[in-house]
Parts: C-alpha cells; sequence; structure tokens
C-alpha cells in the first residue's frame, strides 16, 4: 500500500479566520496579491455552487465554445486564489503571475481578507450564495473525501464546529452577510444558488449582463444546457475526476454528490433543526439577507413568469 503524498493540514488563525495551514504560512504573498483593473473575482463561501459558477462564466467569456470551455479543469482556467504550492501542483500564484489578462480569479476568502488591491481597482466580483443547512451538509461530505482538509469528525461535532465558525474560511454567516452589505459599494453581483437552481436561464442572464455579454438565446440556452449538474458530473474537466485520487477521495464521497436545494432534511435531526434554527435566527439577525432552503414547484413558475 502506497504513502498518501497529501495530509490534512490543521488550521490556522489568519486575523480570526480559521485557514488551512499553508494558506496561513502563504498569507503575506496572497495579502499582497496584484489584481489587474479587468480581473473578475468569483467568491464563495465553500460547496455554495462555485465549479458551477466557474462553468458558467467561462463558457460566457467563451461564447458558449463547448471546446474552448473543455481545455483543461476548471482549477487550471481559474485559479483558486489561496492555493499555494504547498498545497497543490498547480499554484495559483504562479499562474496567475504569467496569465494574460482578463483573468478570472476564484476565492472562499471572506470579504475582508480578499487582497485590497481588488477593492481598489473596483475589480468585477460574482458571489454566489447558498442556504446554511445545504451548505453544511455539503461541506461536510466534502471534508470527508478531500484529504487536505481537516478530518471532519461525526456529522453532530461538524455540525456544531460549523454552529461554532471553526470551519475552513471560518463563519458562514459572517461571509454571507460580509458580501451582502458591501455588494451596493463595489461593483458585486450577488447570486443564490437556490435561484440558479430554480430558473438558471434567468439567472446566466444576469450574470451575461453584469459580464457585458450579448450572446443570443441560442447561446444561453447551451450554456443552460452545458451546467446542469447532470452534465457537467459528466465532464472531466468540471467533475473534479482529474484531481489526484491522493487528494479527492470518490470512494468516499463524490466531488460532485447531489447538487440539490434541500437535501440538509436527509442529514438533520429534529432536534438539530430546532438548535440550529435557533442560532440561525440569533447570528442572521438585522439582516434583508434571505435564503430559501427548498423550491416549491408553485413559487418557481410564479416568480419565472414574474422575472427577477
Amino acid at each position: 500500500m502506497t504513502e498518501k503524498i497529501y495530509k490534512r493540514f490543521p488550521l490556522r488563525m489568519v486575523c480570526g479566520i480559521p485557514l488551512m495551514e499553508p494558506i496561513a504560512q502563504n498569507w503575506k504573498k496572497i495579502e499582497e496579491f496584484q489584481a489587474r483593473p479587468d480581473d473578475l473575482l468569483i467568491a464563495t463561501y465553500p460547496k455554495a455552487g462555485t465549479t458551477w459558477m466557474q462553468e458558467i462564466v467561462d463558457l460566457i467569456n467563451n461564447e458558449g465554445d463547448l471546446e474552448k470551455a473543455r481545455r483543461a479543469p476548471f482549477y487550471v482556467r481559474i485559479p483558486f486564489l489561496e492555493l499555494s504550492s504547498s498545497i497543490s501542483s498547480i499554484p495559483a500564484m504562479e499562474i496567475l503571475e504569467t496569465s494574460p489578462s482578463p483573468r478570472t480569479i476564484k476565492t472562499h476568502l471572506p470579504f475582508q481578507l480578499v487582497p485590497k488591491s481588488f477593492w481598489k481597482l473596483n475589480c468585477k466580483t460574482i458571489y454566489v450564495a447558498r442556504n446554511a443547512k445545504d451548505s453544511v451538509v455539503s461541506f461536510y461530505f466534502f471534508d470527508k473525501m478531500n484529504s487536505m482538509q481537516p478530518e471532519p469528525g461525526p456529522w453532530h461535532e461538524y455540525l456544531q464546529n460549523f454552529m461554532e465558525e471553526k470551519l475552513s474560511w471560518g463563519s458562514w454567516y459572517d461571509h454571507v452577510r460580509g458580501y451582502w452589505d458591501e455588494k451596493d459599494k463595489h461593483r458585486i453581483l450577488y447570486m443564490f444558488y437556490e435561484d440558479i437552481k430554480e430558473d438558471p436561464a434567468r439567472e446566466i442572464r444576469k450574470v451575461m449582463q453584469f459580464l457585458e455579454k450579448d450572446l443570443g438565446e441560442e447561446v444561453l440556452k447551451k450554456i443552460v444546457h452545458s451546467t446542469t449538474f447532470q452534465v457537467m458530473k459528466e465532464n472531466p474537466m468540471a467533475n473534479g475526476s482529474t484531481v489526484s485520487s491522493d487528494i479527492f477521495d470518490e470512494s468516499i464521497s463524490p466531488f460532485m454528490r447531489k447538487g440539490e436545494v434541500g437535501n440538509w432534511k436527509q442529514h438533520f435531526t429534529v432536534a438539530q433543526n430546532e438548535a440550529f434554527d435557533a442560532d440561525y435566527q440569533r447570528k442572521m439577525a438585522g439582516t434583508t439577507l434571505a435564503f430559501q432552503t427548498q423550491i416549491y414547484p408553485a413559487v418557481t413558475k410564479e416568480r419565472a413568469e414574474k422575472g427577477p
């Protein structure tokens, strides 16, 4: 039996946010990263539809050309800002520094930790938020199969750690609120995972408009189809299958697992749900930010008819 190359990294605090140790060790370089005015940042809390939005954006930027969008795996096409050479054989910094403009960059950093150069240059940012319950379930299964993340332990402990804001990249509550509170002060398009599931054409059209791309309805239809969960799951450039099995152990859980709204119901006990809801109400008090934790067919039809 061969020894695994990768290990589960401990978390270290950076400005009050728990991050994987190699990210913390490389923090000065990340903090001083120099954005360019035409950079596009895709920001999310982990497991909020990041890869989905990366694929949508890349197809829009390539005008729906499927071959161009399949030129390389998603993490090569859109580098992960805080991923350093000590974590990955595809170090983002080195790729980004030599990449021609315009660049598209991914991050899970909360608003306050994003390199200041992005905000000084008023770079466009697409933020995708997903409801807390589906987020924590998806993150749990991801942490089980991702050998770089801390050992998740049993579900009940993981859920408690999420509520206590101890997971990688910190508090979900502060993360989603941070970008929400700043969205009108910067060029931030704030998207909801549930809205994209509910009406992908409507939401992808918003992204096109934000990126100032007028591609027409036929290209839009092609992008909608190509970014469905099933099509992406079968696309090796989007489904995580090119990542070493030493890092992503898909025998434990697939990288693309469910892609649903409401799967949390299969994992939360009644007691856990009641405790989570009470804690959620305290942490999210005073914000206008609201989420769907399931999609109702009748609501879907009504909202689709009314438009955004």
